[in-house]
Formats: structure tokens, sequence, C-alpha cells
């Protein structure tokens, strides 16, 4: 147990039961979380922001225009690494990049003010996992039903020597098989980070005001200074992160489009 006055910077990533502790299915819980809340949340937040933007005025409003930009933005993400068949995939890497954004974002809010903590669910593996498979299996799928067997192909790069054939398929494979984990990896790491940080920072700023006003000078104020340049930096690697994972998901749609 934390001391008293001291902060927890995992207590942020626990996982709690808000309804249905006792619910089961094939002996695994499925109760209704705070991860599961901030998950809806974000996805209520997908809906209003895409659903304000399809009113499709001549001359839009800052809404629309916000909406036709980003979809824009993802649109020429998609032509430049897939080409004209990535046009397809808008709909998809648009939710996924706009899902994580929302996700990142909201758990930076400073919600905390009024009594409501925000819950960052891009920090755990498990979610990032299961937005990395989701994206891996679409690859998987479209890859082996445009090209059917003739995928393996993307295992043998273009101009192997025939003395390396044992030794490249291999190391390819492995490389592809990893591109989930990492992926999954990336986000989770960052996010992660990042929170634990602010928290390492914030226990510094209770306890040094605690220990008076010597230790609330020295330590203290620098460290809410840095807590606040070290925010506007996580807002910064939000967007980042969620552009990271919406490239690097078109470029593994671009493999199982155009191979090598």
């Amino acid at each position: 147990m934390a001391d008293q006055g001291s902060v927890d910077p995992m207590a942020q990533f626990k996982i709690e039961p808000i309804f249905g502790s006792d619910w089961t299915i094939a002996g695994h819980n499925i109760a209704f979380t705070n991860s599961s809340l901030w998950m809806a949340i974000a996805t209520l937040a997908l809906t209003i922001f895409v659903a304000g933007g399809m009113k499709r005025q001549l001359v839009p409003g800052r809404w629309q225009m916000a909406v036709e930009t980003m979809t824009g933005f993802i649109d020429s993400l998609l032509a430049a690494n897939i080409g004209p068949n990535g046009k397809k995939y808008v709909p998809y890497i648009f939710s996924l990049f706009m899902f994580i954004l929302i996700a990142n974002i909201q758990g930076l809010l400073p919600l905390g003010l009024v009594g409501v903590h925000p819950f960052t669910f891009t920090s755990h593996f498990t979610v990032t996992g299961v937005l990395a498979i989701l994206s891996f299996s679409i690859v998987l799928i479209v890859g082996f039903a445009k090209h059917k067997l003739h995928f393996f192909s993307l295992f043998v790069p273009h101009g192997t020597p025939i003395w390396l054939l044992w030794l490249i398929p291999i190391i390819e494979l492995i490389s592809f098989l990893v591109r989930p984990f990492s992926l999954a990896l990336r986000l989770f790491v960052a996010m992660m980070a990042g929170h634990v940080l602010l928290e390492v920072l914030s226990s510094f700023v209770i306890n040094s005001t605690n220990s008076g006003v010597l230790w609330m000078g020295v330590v203290g104020i620098p460290s809410f200074l840095l807590m606040i340049a070290i925010s506007a930096l996580e807002l910064l690697v939000a967007g980042i992160q969620a552009y990271v994972f919406a490239l690097l998901t078109s470029l593994y749609l671009n493999d199982a489009e155009n191979l090598h």
C-alpha cells in the first residue's frame, strides 16, 4: 500500500469492474470495467464526430470541414502508400486512427479536477494487441483473397539469390509474424511511459508540498512546470502514435495488395 500523500504510478492502469463482476462466459469474467467505459466513450465520441460532419453542406461548417480534413488526410496517406486500391480502406483506417487518437487524448484530460479519473485504455497491451491483430487479420484476408497461394511470394523478395532461398524466406516470415506484436507494443509502451512519468512527477509535487515551503520551491514548482511541458509533449505523442499505427497498417496493407 502506498504511503499517505504518495502516488502509486501504476494504480492508474488498474482495471476495475463497474458492474457485472459476477458475469462469466465459459469461465471468463465479462464485467463492464473502467476500460470498457472509456472505450465506449471513445466510440461514442467518434460516432458523434463523424455524424456531425455528414451534413454535406455546399459551404461546409467548421465541424464538416474538420471531418473532411481528417478523411482527406487518411485518403492521401493510403494513396501514397497503397495507390488507387487504397481508397477502399479509408473507412477502416480513418476509424482506427480517430479511435486511437481520441483514446490517447481523453486519457490526458484534466478531469481529475472534477473528481472523474480518465482511463487510457491504449496503455494496456491487451487493447493495442487486439487492434493490431485486427489489422493483421485484414492483411491476411486481403492477401490470400487477392493472390491466393501466390501471397507466399511476399516472403521471397525479388532478386533473392538461389543460394539464400533456404534462409531469406524464414527471416521474412519471422519479420512478418512479428508485425502485430511490434505494432501493439509501440503504442502500448509510448502511452504507458508518459503516464507513469506524469504520475511520478505529481508525487514529487505532492510530497515536496507536504514537506514545507523550501522543498516546494526546490522540487515541487520545477516538477509542476515539467509536468505542464510533458503534458504538452504527451498531446503530441498521442497524435504521433495514432498516425504511426495508421501508417504502419497502411504499409502492411500495401504488401497484401501489391506484394513485392
